[in-house]
């Protein structure tokens, strides 16, 4: 099991590699935003996305997703993310959208890290609940939101 402690300088850098590798396999024919994004999973495991855009825009997925999609789909166990870095190809600015973060919160083991360059050029280290706060506040534990099908009412409304 890899720890948050355990998020080493050198992990740091072999995601923001991978991540920034990444951005050679997006597809982005409308925006040129290539986006790379690489993750560490609890058991140790490194996985890796790009941006996928779409004519009707809303529906395009972006790297953070592409990445955590393929590592549910790769995994045998429940994905826990110890860390995600996010990387676009010219070396600009790049943080996950709000979607992306509320989406990595689903897997993240608490302190888990967003990396990402800054405006500043400067790559940041902020833990998920900085970056999605009381993302989780009304849940006790991870659970689906909705355990049992609500009622549907036999009336209709007025």
């Amino acid at each position: 099991m890899v720890s948050n402690a355990r998020v080493t300088d050198q992990i740091v850098n072999e995601l923001v590699r991978m991540a920034t590798e990444a951005t050679e396999f997006a597809y982005a024919p409308y925006s040129n935003f290539q986006v790379g994004a690489a993750l560490l999973t609890g058991d140790g495991r490194f996985c890796s996305g790009a941006n996928v855009e779409n004519r009707s825009y809303p529906m395009s997925i972006c790297a953070e997703r592409a990445a955590i999609v393929k590592a549910v789909t790769d995994s045998r166990e429940d994905l826990e993310i110890v860390a995600v870095a996010v990387a676009e190809s010219n070396g600009g600015p790049c943080a996950p959208c709000g979607g992306c973060r509320q989406v990595i919160s689903e897997f993240a083991r608490t302190g888990a890290l967003l990396i990402y360059r800054d405006a500043l050029g400067v790559f940041k280290r902020v833990p998920i609940e900085e970056a999605l706060p009381d993302a989780r506040a009304f849940l006790s534990e991870k659970a689906p939101l909705f355990s049992e099908t609500p009622p549907i009412s036999e009336t209709p409304p007025s």
